[in-house]
């Protein structure tokens, strides 16, 4: 939703200073001017990077519009859902919990916390490490050193979408400047025309150059730094996940372990300890 309340301000401030000036605004109107530049960067975008990362790419807008689901709302779930699978690890054993991670589809448990539940990937990180707890594996520092590993190299992938972008906001002010030398070009091949008529091909050629800037800087390079927020947010709920993991493997007490969950998030999206607390009383036991 931002991303388009910052654009359509972009596109006020930028076209409203112009007609203010006393500018016209079908002198900006030159589409093939946009058809070389756009087409250009998308080829460009598409050459660069894996059949992965152009699929992600394009998937990602739709994010962008919705904006991060990974709100105070969905991180109080979260903190419920963990305390309800350490309260019952520790009354009933590890192995109790084996059912719900090899079908978290058909759990009771996580039928309870719908909005977890919707997320695959961290429904999957968070059954792979408590099927790691009922094989036996108790020690904390291993588990962290994996938990990591996995969530840098999550990281990774995604940052590769919002690197891909920037770079080819990078490159729109290049491309630009080739729309504008292909319109020099067809200008000088009009040479003999009157003044009028080479005024308006000097000023078609010179509207490339300005339509390569202000995408680059207006519109590509926001989304890129928009794309970059958004996985930051998904890392941040991995590590929720993982504090709150490693602070139930060092023998803590549900709420505690739920509270060092709690204490990583920004303050943005974190829920009071009260809030925690009821939400937790609130959830039916296991």
């Amino acid at each position: 939703m931002f991303i388009i309340i910052g654009s359509v301000v972009v596109l006020a401030c930028v076209l409203g200073g112009y007609l203010a000036l006393g500018g016209h605004i079908e002198l900006l109107i030159q589409p093939f001017e946009l058809v070389i530049i756009g087409g250009a960067a998308l080829g460009a975008f598409i050459s660069a990077n894996p059949k992965s990362v152009v699929i992600t790419a394009f998937k990602s807008f739709g994010t962008l519009l919705r904006g991060s689901r990974y709100t105070k709302a969905s991180y109080l779930e979260l903190l419920s859902l963990l305390f309800t699978i350490f309260k019952l690890v520790k009354s009933k054993g590890a192995l109790v919990i084996e059912q719900h991670v090899e079908n978290p589809h058909e759990s009771d448990i996580f039928k309870r916390f719908p909005i977890f539940a919707r997320d695959h990937h961290a429904l999957t990180f968070l059954c792979d490490y408590l099927r790691i707890m009922t094989l036996g594996t108790d020690n904390p520092h291993q588990m962290e050193e994996l938990i990591e590993t996995e969530i840098d190299t999550h990281h990774q992938e995604l940052n590769q979408v919002s690197r891909a972008v920037q770079n080819v906001a990078d490159g729109l002010p290049a491309l630009g400047i080739v729309a504008a030398v292909l319109g020099v070009i067809k200008t000088m091949g009009a040479i003999t025309e009157p003044p009028e008529i080479l005024g308006g091909l000097i000023g078609a050629a010179l509207v490339g150059t300005f339509l390569g800037v202000l995408l680059a800087y207006g519109f590509v390079g926001p989304t890129a730094t928009a794309l970059k927020g958004i996985h930051e947010a998904e890392t941040k709920y991995l590590q929720c996940i993982k504090a709150g993991l490693l602070a139930h493997l060092q023998g803590c007490a549900p709420a505690v372990s739920v509270e060092f969950a709690r204490k990583s998030l920004l303050s943005t999206v974190r829920p009071t300890f009260y809030e925690v607390e009821a939400a937790c009383a609130e959830v039916p036991a296991a």
